[in-house]
């Protein structure tokens, strides 16, 4: 066997390790190999230690931290998960008051006044509408409103705008305008 060291390798390093890798070229040479690698694996071992030890508290705090972070979204969620059931124990409660007749909707007959005399409702009187504004009232588009108005005869476009109008009025176009036609 054979123990003579290999020759020696190019390698490149580093502008700052050329004085390092030189002394210990140098040391190689006095015969100190083995020491020196032996010196140079225990700071290694001591530098990969000391970095697994900064990795290890550091994924310490992280794993801290995400404990935190669980702890306060559990908290949230029983606090969510509360106020629904509180929500909805009062959509039960509203939805047996309605069941039960405490409060009318708005197609039952209307609520009796507590006052002693009735309020008489004084008609609104519609006068005339501009065309956008008895397009959307009838639900269709301004031009199919000219169109309707154009294509049928005065009493076919009063009947139509009957049929479609809320309080079932009956329209004539005069002067740019839209105006009831009484019945």
């Amino acid at each position: 066997m054979n123990n003579k060291t290999p020759p020696s390798e190019m390698i490149r390093v580093p502008t700052v390790l050329i004085p390092v890798v030189r002394q210990l070229a140098k040391i190689h040479r006095d015969g100190h190999t083995t020491a020196l690698l032996q010196g140079l694996q225990e700071l290694i071992a001591q530098f990969d230690s000391s970095v697994k030890l900064e990795v290890t508290n550091e994924l310490q705090q992280v794993e801290e931290k995400l404990g935190e972070l669980e702890t306060h979204l559990c908290q949230q969620d029983q606090l969510v998960a509360t106020k629904l059931e509180v929500l909805g124990k009062q959509l039960e409660k509203i939805e047996k008051a309605i069941a039960s007749g405490k409060y009318s909707g708005g197609n039952s007959r209307p609520r009796r006044s507590g006052y002693p005399y009735q309020y008489q409702q004084q008609a609104v009187e519609i006068k005339e509408f501009a065309p956008e504004n008895l397009a959307q009232r009838l639900g269709v588009t301004q031009q199919s409103l000219i169109t309707e108005r154009e294509s049928k005869s005065e009493q076919e476009f009063i009947s139509w705008s009957r049929n479609r109008d809320p309080s079932s009025l009956g329209w004539k176009f005069q002067d740019g305008l839209y105006y009831p036609v009484k019945q």
